[in-house]
This record gives C-alpha cells, structure tokens and sequence, in this order.
C-alpha cells in the first residue's frame, strides 16, 4: 500500500467536451479526481460566474491542480453576447485566481485557452497574438487573468468523437454529413493545427506532472485547411466526399462574427521544455477515426 496521498485534481467545466477525455487519463495516472460541471450528474455545479460560489466550492476541495476547461466558446454567441463572454471567459478566471491567492498552501491553475487568438499568413508563436473577435478578446483576457497566479496557459484546438450529449466536435460534425450524404462546404482558406481529444488530455497530464509556468502552444505538427482537414478524415473512415465542396470562409453568410484565417502555431516551446514531440495532424485524424470506426 503506498503512503503517499495522490495529488488532488479539480476539472472546472469537466461536462464538456474536453473533460470526458481528461477525467479518466488523470484517474488513470493515479491522481484524485473532482469534477465541475452543469449536468444533473455532476456533483459540484457552482456558478463560477460568482466569487462566493466559487469561493466556497474551493474552499471545500482544496485541489493542488485547478484544470480550468469553463468557456463560451460559441464564436458568434460571444460576438452577440459580450457581457455573458466575459462572465465566463474572463471573470469565472478573475474569481478561481483570487482563491489561489489567499492560499498559504500552493495551486497550480491550468487554464485552457485557444489558437484564435492568432491570426494571419505564418506559424504563430506565443507572442504574435492577433485579436480579431470577441471570442478571441475574451479568451486573450481571461488568460491575462490567470497569468497573476502560478500556471500554464494552454492555447489548444482539438476534435475527436465526443462523449458528451451536449456537444458535438468539428471531427463528430464531418461524420455525420459523411454518413447522410448532407451537403457541405469546407474552408479550403482556415488553417489550424488541432490535437485529438486524447493526445491533449495525455499531454495536459504531463503538464500536471511537470507543473511549467507559463503560455504555451500546444497543438499537432504540420497543419493544414481545414477543407484538407475534411478530405482526409473522410479518406481514413473510407467515406464518400461527393456532397463535399471547398469554399471561402468570406463566402459563408450565417457566420456573423469574423473567423481568423490562419491559427496555425509553432509549439516548439512546449516541445522544448516538456521534451516531447508533439503528432503529426495527419496521424492524429487516422487517431481519431478509429474511435468512429
């Protein structure tokens, strides 16, 4: 029997689609896991919009490791909504920091942000940071909310087939148009860099494990459109593209806010201090459509 008390663990948001994947990775590592979320299922539901709610569900955790996956991540919602983007993008950060500060003992925060805040024609460092919508804006600004505590910022995109009922991911998304038959358009001039659900989360449990400060890309090698993206995938399920099409992201008209073109980053920092290196987007999307299959 081992007398060392595992590290404790709190996932903020865990019923999304992130959290599914991340939960049972950490609980496989050996660490204690609690989980946050807005289910009928989860045990702890906080508003974390609100500093006394949040107060209070830390308070009776204790975590070491705060894994911060809250986020509106809807890009036109928070276009339309910027008050409701930054109650959860920015403060519910403001209030979990807040905490970590009156603490004598430490906590780590991980807080997970996102690629859009990059755009433009080049391999994005953690410094070139373009703001082009209010998604973009409010992440950019929860992050400077976590950065007053130690952690690891983490600008990630990811897919991969989701276990929660409420979400469907980009790579859930082309399947199902793969199946039906549904007609649609793919961007052939948006590029990224994605991880699959479970590449990130066993690379979030090395940064639980290694605890690095800082602002971190972290996201698979080699990008590509995500039109490419879609031809790919399709190719590695063996599924047919004949109601697929390319097309411009400026020709989609039921997008209201701005999408940033090019949010492919250079991850070598993350690389480099963690020593590992990180997949090909190839690899991960034969990775990944193996779990449809």
């Amino acid at each position: 029997m081992s007398l060392i008390t595992p590290e404790k663990i709190l996932i903020l948001g865990c019923t999304g689609l992130l959290g599914a994947s991340l939960a049972p990775v950490l609980k496989g590592n050996g660490y204690e896991v609690e989980v946050h979320g807005h289910t009928k299922t989860s045990r702890y539901t906080a508003d974390l919009t609100e500093f006394g709610a949040t107060l209070e569900l830390l308070n009776k955790i204790c975590p070491s490791v705060i894994i911060n996956l809250v986020g509106l991540t809807n890009v036109d919602q928070c276009e339309n909504h910027p008050n409701q983007a930054y109650l959860v993008n920015v403060r519910t950060v403001e209030n979990i920091a807040a905490w970590i500060r009156q603490q004598s003992k430490p906590c780590h925060l991980i807080h997970i942000s996102t690629d859009q805040v990059y755009d433009g024609a080049s391999s994005h460092t953690e410094e070139q940071v373009t703001l082009t919508n209010y998604y973009a804006f409010s992440k950019y600004a929860g992050e400077l909310a976590a950065a007053v505590v130690p952690g690891t910022i983490l600008r990630t995109n990811f897919f991969g087939l989701s276990h929660c009922a409420q979400r469907v991911s980009l790579s859930d998304w082309l399947f199902q148009a793969f199946l039906s038959g549904q007609a649609i358009q793919v961007f052939d001039d948006v590029f990224f860099t994605p991880l699959s659900m479970q590449s990130l989360s066993e690379l979030i449990a090395l940064v639980v494990k290694n605890k690095p400060n800082g602002v971190f890309n972290l996201g698979s090698c080699q990008g590509m459109s995500k039109a490419d993206f879609a031809y790919y995938f399709a190719e590695s399920l063996g599924l047919s593209t004949h109601e697929v099409s390319r097309a411009s992201v400026d020709q989609a008209i039921n997008l209201k806010a701005y999408r940033p073109k090019d949010m492919r980053m250079d991850c070598s920092k993350f690389e480099q201090t963690l020593g590992v290196k990180l997949p090909i987007l190839r690899d991960e999307i034969n990775r990944v459509s193996k779990e449809y299959l």
